[in-house]
Parts: C-alpha cells; sequence; structure tokens
C-alpha cells in the first residue's frame, strides 16, 4: 500500500508542476511590444520579424522558440535556454550569449557580428551562412560541436566543420 501512495504521491506533485513549462502569454507580450523581461518563460513563442534593441531576456527560456528575421541587436540572451531556436536571418549585432545554451539552434544565415559566446554551448547549432568574423568568446572546442557551410564567417584562426 506503501508504495502505491508514494506513487500517487509522486504523480500529483508531477501534474501540479507541469503550468511551471507552460509558456507565459503575458510575459511573451510584453517581449513582442519591446519590454525586457529577464528569467521570463517565453518558451516556443513566436518573435519571428520582431524589431526590439537592447532587451534583457538573460536567464529566460526561449526553448523552440522563433526568431526567425528577428532585429534584436545588443540584446541579452546571458545564461538563457535556447534549445532548438529557429533564427533563420535573424540580426543580433553586438548581443551577449555567454552562457546561453544554444544546443541544437538554427542561426541559419544570420548576422551575429560583435556577438559575445563565451561558454555558450554550441552542440549541434547550425551556423550555415552566418556572419560571426567579429563574435567574441568563440573557441575552436565551441565550434568543434557546432557546425556551418562554406559561407560561414568566422573570426581568425577558426573553423566549422560541415553540417
Amino acid at each position: 500500500m506503501k508504495p502505491i501512495l508514494t506513487a500517487l504521491a509522486a504523480l500529483t506533485l508531477m501534474a501540479t508542476a507541469a503550468p511551471a513549462f507552460a509558456q507565459n502569454a503575458g510575459q511573451i507580450a510584453r517581449v513582442r511590444d519591446g519590454a525586457s523581461c529577464p528569467g521570463c518563460n517565453l518558451f516556443q513563442a513566436s518573435f519571428g520579424g520582431l524589431e526590439a534593441r537592447g532587451l534583457n531576456l538573460s536567464g529566460s527560456r526561449l526553448r523552440q522558440a522563433d526568431l526567425s528575421l528577428a532585429v534584436m541587436n545588443r540584446t541579452r540572451f546571458t545564461n538563457t535556454d535556447m534549445r532548438d531556436v529557429d533564427a533563420y536571418g535573424a540580426v543580433f549585432s553586438s548581443s551577449n550569449f555567454s552562457g546561453a545554451n544554444l544546443t541544437n539552434a538554427s542561426f541559419v544565415g544570420a548576422y551575429l557580428e560583435g556577438s559575445n559566446f563565451s561558454r555558450a554551448t554550441l552542440e549541434g547549432t547550425n551556423f550555415s551562412g552566418a556572419q560571426l568574423a567579429r563574435a567574441t568568446g568563440l573557441t575552436q572546442s565551441q565550434l568543434n560541436r557546432a557546425c556551418g557551410d562554406s559561407s560561414t564567417t568566422l573570426p581568425s584562426g577558426l573553423r566549422i566543420p560541415a553540417c
């Protein structure tokens, strides 16, 4: 009987905790209106085509968000969960991705000049056609886990495996 009660208690706890993982519509609307939102839950948000500059989204959950064709210059993505983000053709000039988890993110054709990638996780990140020549904080070890193509521009001395 005790194992059954323990299992029921665990299931109840998981069921009540589940909404914490859902996106927060109010927080997403604030960002769409151009407001900063550090630590926010922006899971699967659609920010495609958004034009906002200087936002602070540090520590936010942007996992599986659509940032394609967004222009978000000087935005702080420090320690942000950006796994599986689609940022096709986006512009992130001088943005800060330090400590961000960019696992399996797609930055195909993105403009990332002047952006900081110190301690960022780039496992499976696609930088095909991305412009990173003046990006900072990139290491060869990080790039060995990412991929790109012949049109990917990188800081001098660094290379990226083909996708």
